[in-house]
């Protein structure tokens, strides 16, 4: 059981709520083309900052995840999604948004048993690729409970990032994601570097955690050989998740982000609203996969 602990002085972070045009265009795509977004299904603090900016995180393979984190608000369920012509309708979608950089997640979906709906992903990213040659894709992907012959049908499609979270430190992660298993979420990126993807990781914070963990969590990714980490501020979506048992201090988050440049990551972005597509297009040319020249 996680215990909240209270650390009066250390506020809650604030979250700025602004819709203007860029909001509102946003919106209008993605409801135009029938598409969910992780930022609007999490819940996500930054959603009115990102669409005002003109981008957004879509979710594919629909909105029921078949599994039932303790600290997401995406709906759970028995999925009833079956839409084959989606890989061409986030592809467009990405076209009319003019995205120099799309980053796209799902949720799991234990229920299709041949690939965890892998086929899907790869057709995504295909399909941007042919319709927005000059958009990079960045994949925030589930574990496909670790079944590499799945794996390796989103590798093949050779998004430019391949992103997988472990969520959490290790100690706590049964407690968090029950679903989940840790060591395969780290076999998962081990998978992605040895492919030869640019390969990227996140967790929060706020959890239960020590910093000693949180530098042990650090350490033991980077040593596999994944270059992109973020790390954000766990913010409870309702009062049916966990608890959040602190507030980190920004000085935390500034020592998190000084020590992972030092361990050898290419790119951290460590701040209280950080989450794992937060300024996703600057962590990419962060980590080298284009410039805004081009």
């Amino acid at each position: 059981m996680i215990e909240a602990i209270s650390v009066p002085r250390i506020k809650k972070p604030k979250i700025r709520i602004h819709i203007g045009e860029g909001y509102k265009f946003v919106d209008k795509v993605v409801q135009a083309n029938t598409l969910h977004t992780v930022c609007e299904e999490a819940r996500c603090p930054n959603i009115y900052e990102c669409w005002n900016r003109g981008t957004a995180t879509i979710m594919i393979l629909g909105d029921t995840c078949t599994r039932a984190c303790k600290f997401c608000s995406v709906k759970t369920g028995r999925p009833t999604w079956n839409d084959p012509l989606e890989p061409t309708r986030t592809a467009l979608a990405v076209k009319k948004m003019n995205l120099r950089h799309i980053v796209i997640t799902s949720v799991d979906r234990d229920d299709l048993k041949n690939d965890f709906g892998a086929a899907i992903w790869a057709e995504t990213i295909k399909q941007i690729h042919k319709h927005v040659p000059t958009c990079t894709v960045e994949v925030l992907t589930p574990d496909f409970q670790g079944f590499y012959p799945a794996l390796e049908k989103v590798f093949a499609a050779q998004p430019e990032i391949f992103s997988h979270n472990v969520e959490c430190v290790e100690r706590i992660s049964k407690q968090i994601r029950s679903q989940a298993n840790w060591q395969r979420s780290l076999a998962v990126l081990r998978h992605s570097v040895d492919f030869g993807l640019l390969t990227k990781t996140s967790i929060m914070v706020g959890l239960g955690e020590t910093k000693d963990e949180v530098i042990a969590t650090m350490q033991e990714v980077v040593e596999i050989g994944v270059k992109i980490f973020t790390i954000g501020q766990y913010l409870q979506p309702t009062k049916n998740h966990l608890p959040v048992a602190r507030y980190v201090e920004n000085g935390e988050f500034a020592a998190y982000k000084e020590l992972g440049l030092e361990m050898g990551f290419s790119v951290v972005e460590s701040g209280s609203l950080v989450r794992s597509s937060y300024h996703a297009d600057e962590q990419a040319r962060l980590g080298g996969v284009f410039t805004f020249n081009e």
